[in-house]
């Protein structure tokens, strides 16, 4: 009899789109696979939740991202009812997802970060912030939702009230011209190290998920000995964090004064994307392992914490 996999999607965040870009996939390629797909259109009724995956499913394939999907929430009911799932546990979708509290682990760990402070609304319409150029980013979003890049006071006087819905404390982060960098673990290995070139402005939500508005670059051009620690430094983070199955963690680097040029960490995405255009399923066919193989692999890697 094959396994049926509930496969999670959707959700109410304001990445309920990248979800289901790439749920339809993931459900085809299990299918593919043998395995009996229900596909679950979450909502914000925790009652309808649990009777949707009532009967419960040998496995839950988890393809929400953003808020109550990649922060521990939904991780925390699968672990209530016993169902096994797929990436990371609630204490290190947690950790990940609260930008300040994954930097503090990172650079415990040794791994470099921008300079970062945390600041209320009242302190930034202040202007106690930090000196120009830096990034303005919500605590808790993905997929560069809420980023802002800060170059002067113009910049900083645009972002009023109506235009910002995330919360009543933001982080600040130094601004470093370099290039974007992006790593996939999968269990204990590092698969490769990609190279994100958007063709205007950043890596932001409209480059991440418009075809032609980024070039992806792999394996990344940078000096042997930068690859090689950025790698290293994806691994780390995923262990330090406590992260299982599949992570990707961004970086930049600065390359400005030659190479090898220096690695700062961004974040590690537990949720990582599984779109199209999504970086995961890219580097993984790089080295040799096709989407129904990674799927395959991240549904028979499914655990509970507890």
């Amino acid at each position: 009899m094959s396994r049926t996999v509930a496969v999670l999607q959707g959700g109410w965040s304001s990445e309920r789109e990248v979800s289901l870009m790439g749920s339809g996939q993931i459900a085809d390629a299990l299918r593919t696979a043998g395995y009996d797909v229900r596909q679950i259109d979450v909502r914000r009724d925790l009652a309808a939740l649990i009777a949707d995956l009532t009967p419960l499913p040998d496995i839950a394939y988890n393809a929400l991202h953003g808020p109550y999907g990649e922060d521990g929430c939904v991780q925390g009911v699968l672990e209530y009812l016993g169902i096994p799932y797929s990436h990371s546990g609630v204490l290190a979708s947690a950790l990940a997802m609260n930008k300040p509290m994954a930097k503090h682990i990172f650079e415990t760990d040794g791994i470099p970060c921008a300079p970062h402070r945390l600041v209320t609304r009242a302190m930034f319409d202040a202007g106690d912030t930090m000196d120009f150029p830096y990034v303005l980013k919500p605590l808790n979003e993905g997929s560069s939702v809420g980023v802002r890049i800060v170059r002067d006071a113009a910049d900083a006087a645009c972002i009023g009230d109506a235009a910002w819905a995330y919360g009543d404390t933001v982080m600040i982060e130094k601004f470093i011209d370099g290039r974007e960098l992006t790593v996939s673990v999968m269990g204990d290995r590092a698969l490769g190290v990609t190279e994100l070139r958007p063709l205007s402005g950043f890596y932001d939500y409209e480059a991440k998920y418009t075809d032609g508005k980024t070039e992806h670059l792999v394996p990344a051009p940078i000096h042997a000995e930068a690859y090689a620690l950025a790698m290293d430094y994806a691994l780390r983070a995923h262990r330090a964090l406590g992260c299982r199955g599949v992570t990707r963690s961004d970086f930049i680097y600065d390359d400005s004064d030659g190479e090898p040029g220096s690695l700062f960490i961004l974040e590690v995405n537990t949720q990582p994307g599984m779109t199209p255009l999504s970086l995961v399923p890219e580097q993984a066919r790089h080295v040799g392992i096709d989407f129904g193989e990674l799927v395959t692999w991240m549904v028979e890697n499914a655990a509970c914490d507890g």
